[in-house]
């Protein structure tokens, strides 16, 4: 699997080298000019930049996958989702309590949809704080603008009962994701080339019922 996201990597960071905006070579020019501001490209590893760089690559790699292999049902819920229009997060207020569920896409296997669990979103001072709660795995990290429908995710990977480390400690627990508004209170998080199991992450939100 890891060669399998190194080979994908690659071949978003090639698309990436034409790109004078890409996430690597942004963070690279700031870095040797040093960083005026604390922003999402300073905070940001050079790893997960680059996987933000390969997203688009590794989106259609990953669903091209899932609706060749995936049950007719969960094709169905992947379409549904993938046609949604994407809105501006202004006006929405993230914080309080949230249903999520994963769905992992490609990869070790074609599509699965897993089970609603217990998120929640807060502001601990320096923006948006994201905690899935429930569940075996976990997720929390911040949230950063990048535009007016779409944030940056930096977050953790912990296990339930584990104290979940700093963002920047390594791959094995760093996370990162588009964050994209698909609804009037839904949204869903975006993981590109995820350490574990698939190519594609995607996490969808929606307000507790």
């Amino acid at each position: 699997m890891h060669r399998l996201i190194t080979i994908l990597l690659a071949l978003g960071l090639m698309a990436g080298a034409a790109n004078a905006q890409s996430l690597v070579q942004e963070k690279l020019d700031m870095e040797r000019a040093g960083f005026e501001k604390d922003t999402v490209v300073r905070k940001i590893t050079y790893r997960d930049a680059a996987r933000l760089d390969a997203y688009e690559r590794m989106r259609s790699e990953a669903f091209k996958q899932a609706r060749a292999g995936g049950a007719a049902e969960d094709i169905a819920l992947l379409n549904e989702i993938d046609g949604r229009q994407k809105r501006s997060f202004q006006g929405l207020d993230l914080s309080g309590a949230w249903q999520c569920r994963t769905i992992k896409t490609g990869g070790l296997a074609p599509l699965i949809v897993y089970g609603w669990f217990g998120c929640e979103v807060s502001d601990d001072g320096s923006g948006w704080f994201f905690e899935k709660l429930t569940g075996s795995q976990l997720t929390d990290g911040h949230f950063f603008d990048d535009g007016g429908s779409r944030m940056i995710y930096l977050g953790v990977f912990s296990v339930s009962g584990d104290q979940p480390p700093a963002y920047g400690a390594g791959r094995e627990t760093d996370q990162v994701g588009y964050v994209f508004r698909d609804g009037e209170a839904q949204w869903r998080i975006e993981f590109p080339a995820p350490e574990r199991e698939s190519i594609l992450d995607i996490m969808e939100i929606r307000r507790a019922q």
